[in-house]
């Protein structure tokens, strides 16, 4: 289970409102960018959520991959995203490419404010 764990929290998004609220968009982008990446998508999930009286609706996306997940979760209300990449190394390293699938995310989202974190989770394979 030796893997990379990168987390992002986002504000002040000033991307599309599409890319916050309409789940064909964001998962579309984020498929491309697994691909893009070099990861391998093995399964989705995109979900909208209805719209409240503080706005429309924010959006979950999810690409399992063959090396692990891509999770994003938007609130268009506060112009604010959540990003969640893990990788485990089991068959290679796969950090490189997880590095590249954050960047592509927070390109697309082009956020004034930027969180980051990156966990290094279990132990290294042992031969």
């Amino acid at each position: 289970m030796q893997g990379l764990h990168l987390t992002a929290d986002l504000h002040g998004c000033r991307c599309a409102m599409d890319c916050l609220t309409q789940a064909d968009a964001l998962g579309a982008f984020c498929v491309q960018a697994v691909e893009a990446a070099g990861l391998q998508a093995v399964g989705r999930l995109f979900h909208t959520f209805p719209g409240t009286a503080q706005g429309p609706g924010g959006v979950t996306a999810t690409v399992l991959l063959a090396e692990s997940h891509l999770c994003v979760h938007t609130w268009p209300e506060r112009r604010a995203v959540t990003l969640d990449v893990y990788v485990c190394n089991f068959g290679g390293d796969h950090s490189t490419r997880a590095r590249a699938l954050m960047e592509a995310l927070l390109q697309r989202f082009d956020a004034t404010q930027v969180e980051q974190h990156q966990l290094l989770r279990g132990q290294p394979v042992q031969a």
